[in-house]
């Protein structure tokens, strides 16, 4: 059995499209009403499987999105996460902890960060935390991650 993690997503070009990057969930006319933004289809089961298996799942966005708006929209596709760390939050922390990176999850209690910049990458190599980087153009990726979340041992 593998060690349950604490999962954090980021958003934007990995769940959420800065254009057309990645095939979306249906969106209907009463979710454009709400200005709720698509999501990048498979997201729903991804992180659902990843739940069952006794992951926690988190949010963890450089955006500042306001959380309501984000657990809005997730709850839209049917997808409850755990926590919704925004940038507001992310600063508030990072300058308490002098640190300079754009993102690190170890703050959060963050296990694993998943997120489409090489650059997050690069951060975890430097602040030692563990980070799957999925392109936007990766057809595969709910297996991409699944596979990498899987290499992760007791």
């Amino acid at each position: 059995m593998h060690k349950k993690l604490n999962i954090s997503f980021d958003l934007d070009s990995t769940l959420i499209p800065n254009g057309k990057e990645f095939e979306t969930e249906k969106h209907h006319s009463l979710a454009k009403i709400l200005k709720i933004e698509t999501i990048r289809k498979g997201s729903k089961t991804l992180i659902s499987d990843l739940q069952q298996q006794g992951h926690k799942i988190h949010i963890y966005t450089t955006s500042f999105r306001s959380k309501r708006k984000i657990r809005r929209a997730l709850k839209y596709y049917g997808i409850k996460v755990d926590r919704i760390i925004n940038e507001k939050e992310n600063r508030k922390v990072f300058n308490s902890l002098r640190i300079n990176a754009s993102k690190y999850p170890p703050a959060f209690g963050f296990d694993v960060h998943i997120d489409d910049l090489e650059g997050v990458n690069i951060e975890g190599n430097k602040f030692n935390f563990n980070v799957i980087v999925v392109q936007p153009s990766d057809k595969n990726w709910i297996q991409t991650i699944k596979n990498r979340i899987n290499s992760f041992k007791d």
